[in-house]
């Protein structure tokens, strides 16, 4: 399953596709991005990171995600809910494969431009990007809101 995290009070929620037969789009391409990008922060701490450890991150990933499916298809069961268990489980095949490709393009390339800027560097690039940001967002609420 995959869950999205509201951030603000007004959210414009987009709903991808899985995207399972092109790894560039969807949610296919945002768990890569997120492995990539949580590979090259645990990097900069000091983790080194091989094939193997890759290997063993999809496994225990693969592995927990079916334990917790069990749990969430027994819930919905219980409560009269219907669970498609064989599209849940490709999803989670797809994820733990994704682990692998973000895992070798890490590999490949370990120097790439790894986060986007803080906000410190931001505010040094412009100081008045924040209070520009912010009367961009009233505006785009009294607008649309």
């Amino acid at each position: 399953s995959v869950c999205h995290v509201e951030i603000a009070d007004i959210y414009d929620h987009k709903h991808q596709d899985l995207s399972a037969e092109d790894a560039s789009t969807g949610l296919s391409r945002m768990s890569t991005d997120i492995c990539k990008s949580i590979f090259r922060k645990l990097a900069a701490d000091g983790t080194v990171f091989t094939p193997n450890v890759f290997r063993t991150l999809k496994a225990t990933y693969y592995r927990q995600a079916l334990d917790l499916l069990d749990g969430y298809y027994n819930d919905a069961k219980m409560n009269g809910l219907v669970i498609d268990r064989h599209r849940e489980e490709k999803s989670i095949e797809l994820f733990a494969e994704n682990i692998i490709r973000a895992g070798n393009v890490f590999l490949d390339n370990p120097h790439e431009t790894p986060f986007i800027p803080t906000w410190n560097r931001v505010h040094a690039a412009d100081p008045d990007f924040l209070k520009d940001l912010q009367a961009a967002a009233k505006a785009d609420q009294a607008e649309f809101a």
